[in-house]
C-alpha cells in the first residue's frame, strides 16, 4: 500500500497473496450491504462478497452466519481467447486505488497479449470504477472503460455471479434466474434464491450498457460500458424483486453520473461532521479518516433498531454476530457525530429484550443476560466451542458465551453514556428503562454472598481478558455490574422528576420494594482496590500466576495459530493477559482513579499486555494520554487506525479464520485522537477541550455534535479553540 493522498490508498501491482485482505482493505458499504473490495473478474475462490446485514442463516449444524447475495458487479474479458485475468502471464501493470471520501474503487490493468509469435503484442487497457450508493442502499454501480493499441477482438463474460462464497454455506437455495425488458431501458437480468434456514428472499438484478459476447475495437478505441446491480430481500418487502427492477429502472433513467453524484454528495455531507485533521502527520491523518471511512461503510442509517457486527460487513468473520466491540468501542463516535446511529445501537438491544430474558432463564437467573454474539432479535450465536485446538483438530470448549457476564453491563453503560450526552430520556420511555432493570435483576440473581467477608462477588466470569477463564471478582465486571445498580437508580430520579406522568410510568416497571434491594446490593458490592502500589489486582489469585514476559511465552508455542487461552494455552496461567482488562476499568470509570494510580497500572500491565485483540491498544492509548505518555499513546493510535490499511490484525484463532476489518479498532482511534489527545467532554452540557499532541502534531482539528449544533474544534500549541459551525 503507498500513502500518496490524504484520501487515496493505492497497490500498485497484483499480489496474490493480498487477495483477501484486500478484500477487506478496499470495502466498499452503506450500512445496508458490504462489498468486498475484489476485483472486477473475482469470484467465490477470491471471496468475492456482498454481504448483507442482518439477514442470517445456519446450514445444516455449522454456524449461523451472515448471508452474501450472488454478486451483481461480476464480469471479465478474453482478447482472442486469450483470458484478462488480474495476475496472469500477460499482464504488465496493475493498480487498484480507494478513494474513501468519496467511497469509490479504481483498477486499472494493462495486458499485452500475443496473438501470434510473428505479430506484436496487442495492448488492453482496462479501467473500472465501482461505488456502492449511499443515496440509494439498494443500488450498485460500475462503469468499465476498455482501450486496445491494435485491432483486436475482446469478448465480454459478466452477469450475475450466482457462485457465492459462504464460510459454512451454502446459505441460498432455489435460485430463479430470469430475463425482464423493462419499458425505455431495456433487458434486466434478475437472481431470486431463498436462504434455506427460513427462506428469506435474496434478490439481485442487473444491467448493463452492453450486451456480452464479441466486441470488435479498432487500433486506438475505446469502449465505455455502465453496470448497475440492485439487491433486496423479503426483509425489506415483499416485492424484493420487483423493487430491483424499480431501483435498476431509476438508475438508468437518471444515468451514471447523477447516480455517482449523489452517492459523492452523500459521503461530503457526513464528512462534513466528522473529518479529523491532523497537522505535521500525514499517515496519522490518513489513518484515521480511513478509519472512520470503514465506520461510515456500516453505519445502519436506513432503519431503527440496527447494529453493527465485529467485523462489520467485510464478511460472515464472527457470525456476522453484535458484540460489546459496538457499545463501548463504536458508539462513542456515533453518539459525538450522528447520535441517531448511536440511539438505532440501543434501539437494537432493547428489541433484544426478550432474547436476553430467555438466555438468561436458560442459565437458572432471572433478569437479561444479554448474547455475547448477537443476532437478530437478540439470539445468542456463540457457541460452546468456539476454538479449534490445532494439535488434535478438536472443538475445544470456550466459556465466552456462559461467563462473559459484563456484556449486560456493557450494553446498560451505552445507553447511559447516550442519555448523558444527549438528554434524550425518550430512550428510557421507550423500553430502555425496563432493560436497565431487568439487567439489574439478572446479576442480583447472580450474586454472591460471601458472608465470611460480608461482600458481594460474581464468581466464575471471564472479564475482557479472556485468556484467563472462569475467574473471580474480575474488576472489571464486579464495577460495572456495580454501576448497572447506579444507573438504574439514577435513570429512575431521573425520569420520575419529569412529571407525574413520568412518574407514574416509572413505579409501573420498578417497584419500591426491588429498588430498595439493588440498593442494599449496590452498597455491598465488592470492587478490587490498589494495593499499596497502586495496583489493582485484575481478578482474584491474578499475582499468584506465574510472572513471566510475552517472549517467554511465545517461546513456548509449538504451533503458529495456537490459541492461548482456555485451560491449557500457553498464557492462561500467567500474568500474561490478551486485551486491556483493569486499564478499560480505569477508562470508564476515570473519575475513580487518580493520575498516580492510573500510571501505576498502565506500568504494571502494558507490558504483560499482548494486545491480541483490536480492541486493546485503544484503551491504553486513551490512559496514556491521560498520563502524559503521549509518544507511547501516539504509537497505540497508529496501531489501532492502521490495521485495517497495512493489515497485521490476527487472522486466525486456532484453525479459525477471523480475519475481516476491524470496526472497533476504528471507533478506538477516534476516541483516541478525540477524546484523548482532544481531551474532549461535556461540563454541565456545554463542550469543553483540554487537547495534548504528541511532538510532530502541529495541530489536530475535529468536529463534535453537542445539542443538536456542530462545533469546530482545534488543537495547537496546548491552546484548545471551540467554533460553532453552521448546522
Amino acid at each position: 500500500m503507498t500513502m500518496d493522498g490524504i484520501w487515496t490508498l493505492c497497490e500498485c501491482g497484483y499480489d496474490t497473496e493480498r487477495v483477501i485482505s484486500n478484500g477487506n482493505t478496499f470495502l466498499l458499504g452503506n450500512g445496508y450491504l458490504g462489498c468486498r473490495g475484489t476485483l472486477d473478474e473475482h469470484t467465490r475462490a477470491h471471496m468475492a462478497a456482498v454481504n448483507l446485514a442482518g439477514v442470517y442463516d445456519r446450514c445444516g449444524s455449522s454456524w449461523r452466519e451472515t448471508v452474501n447475495a450472488p454478486n451483481p458487479l461480476f464480469g471479465c474479458l478474453d482478447c482472442s481467447g486469450v483470458p484478462l485475468a488480474a495476475g496472469d502471464g500477460s499482464m504488465s501493470s496493475h493498480l487498484h486505488e480507494l478513494d474513501f471520501r468519496h467511497g469509490v474503487s479504481r483498477r486499472e490493468t494493462v495486458w499485452k497479449v500475443r496473438m501470434n509469435e510473428k505479430a506484436p503484442p496487442v495492448t488492453v487497457i482496462l479501467s473500472t470504477e465501482r461505488f456502492v450508493s449511499m443515496d440509494d442502499i439498494h443500488l450498485l454501480a460500475s462503469r468499465w472503460t476498455v482501450t486496445v493499441d491494435a485491432a483486436c477482438e475482446l469478448t465480454l463474460r459478466s452477469g450475475i455471479d450466482q457462485e457465492v462464497y459462504d464460510c459454512n454455506g451454502p446459505h441460498l437455495t432455489r435460485f430463479l434466474r430470469q430475463m425482464d425488458e423493462v419499458p425505455d431501458i431495456g433487458p434486466v437480468e434478475t437472481v431470486r434464491a431463498w436462504t434455506g434456514e427460513s427462506g428469506v428472499e435474496v434478490a439481485v438484478s442487473r444491467f448493463s450498457s452492453i450486451s456480452d459476447g464479441a466486441i470488435h475495437l479498432s487500433a486506438g478505441q475505446s469502449l465505455e460500458f455502465v453496470v448497475f446491480g440492485s439487491v433486496y430481500t423479503s426483509q425489506d418487502t415483499p416485492t424484493a424483486a420487483q423493487s430491483c427492477l424499480e431501483t435498476i429502472a431509476k438508475a438508468c433513467r437518471d444515468g451514471y453520473d447523477t447516480v455517482y453524484d449523489s452517492h459523492y454528495r452523500c459521503w461530503e455531507h457526513l464528512w462534513e461532521g466528522s473529518e479529523v485533521e491532523i497537522g505535521g502527520d500525514l499517515q496519522a491523518q490518513k489513518a484515521i479518516n480511513y478509519s472512520l471511512y470503514h465506520l461510515h461503510c456500516i453505519a445502519p442509517r436506513h432503519g431503527k433498531g440496527l447494529s453493527i457486527a465485529a467485523r462489520g460487513l467485510s464478511g460472515q468473520t464472527y457470525k456476522g454476530a453484535v458484540f460489546w466491540d459496538t457499545e463501548i468501542f463504536m458508539l462513542p463516535f456515533f453518539l459525538h457525530t450522528e447520535p441517531s446511529v448511536a440511539r438505532s445501537f440501543l434501539e437494537y438491544r432493547i428489541n433484544g429484550l426478550p432474547g436476553a430474558l430467555a438466555k438468561a432463564a436458560e442459565y437458572g437467573f432471572e433478569g437479561a443476560f444479554y448474547a455475547w454474539e448477537s443476532q437478530e432479535h437478540g439470539y445468542e450465536a456463540c457457541s460452546d466451542y468456539n476454538v479449534t485446538d490445532v494439535f488434535s483438530g478438536r472443538p475445544q470448549r470456550t466459556y465466552f458465551r456462559d461467563k462473559q457476564i459484563h456484556i449486560s453491563a456493557d450494553v446498560v453503560y451505552a445507553l447511559w453514556e447516550y442519555v448523558e450526552y444527549t438528554g434524550d430520556l425518550s430512550i428510557l420511555r421507550e423500553g430502555g428503562l425496563e432493560m436497565i432493570l431487568q439487567c439489574a435483576r439478572f446479576y442480583y440473581s447472580y450474586a454472591y454472598l460471601n458472608l465470611r467477608k460480608n461482600r458481594i462477588e460474581f464468581l466464575d466470569v471471564i472479564g475482557p481478558d479472556e485468556y484467563h477463564e472462569r475467574v473471580s471478582n474480575n474488576a472489571f465486571t464486579n464495577r460495572m455490574v456495580l454501576h448497572v445498580f447506579e444507573v438504574l437508580r439514577l435513570a429512575v430520579s431521573r425520569l420520575s422528576s419529569v412529571s407525574p406522568k413520568d412518574k407514574a410510568f416509572v413505579e409501573s416497571i420498578v417497584d419500591g420494594p426491588a429498588l430498595a434491594a439493588f440498593e442494599t446490593v449496590a452498597q455491598w458490592i465488592y470492587v478490587p482496590k490498589p494495593r499499596p502500589d497502586g495496583v489493582v489486582e485484575q481478578f482474584d489469585g491474578y499475582f499468584k500466576q506465574e510472572d513471566c514476559s510475552l517472549d517467554d511465552v511465545r517461546s513456548r508455542l509449538l504451533k503458529p495459530n495456537e490459541y492461548w487461552g482456555g485451560n491449557n494455552g500457553v498464557a492462561a496461567h500467567t500474568q500474561v493477559i490478551k486485551q486491556a482488562d483493569v486499564i478499560a476499568l480505569q477508562q470508564l470509570f476515570a473519575d475513580d482513579y487518580d493520575v498516580r494510580t492510573v500510571k501505576a497500572n498502565w506500568d504494571y500491565y502494558e507490558k504483560r499486555t499482548e494486545h491480541g485483540s483490536s480492541l486493546s491498544s485503544c484503551m491504553y492509548a486513551l490512559t496514556a494520554c491521560r498520563i502524559g505518555y503521549l509518544e507511547r499513546a501516539k504509537h497505540l493510535f497508529l496501531s489501532s487506525a492502521l490495521v485495517d490499511m497495512v493489515g497485521g490484525g490476527k487472522q486466525f484463532a486456532g484453525d479459525i479464520y477471523i480475519g475481516g476489518t476491524h470496526p472497533a479498532s476504528a471507533g478506538g482511534a477516534w476516541m483516541i485522537a478525540v477524546l484523548g489527545f482532544g481531551g474532549f467532554r461535556l461540563e454541565r452540557g456545554l463542550p469543553v477541550a483540554d487537547g495534548k499532541l504528541p511532538q510532530d502534531w502541529k495541530y489536530l482539528r475535529y468536529r463534535i455534535l453537542v445539542d443538536g449544533r456542530r462545533y469546530m474544534v482545534t488543537i495547537r500549541d496546548s491552546v484548545s479553540v471551540i467554533e460553532p459551525m453552521d448546522v
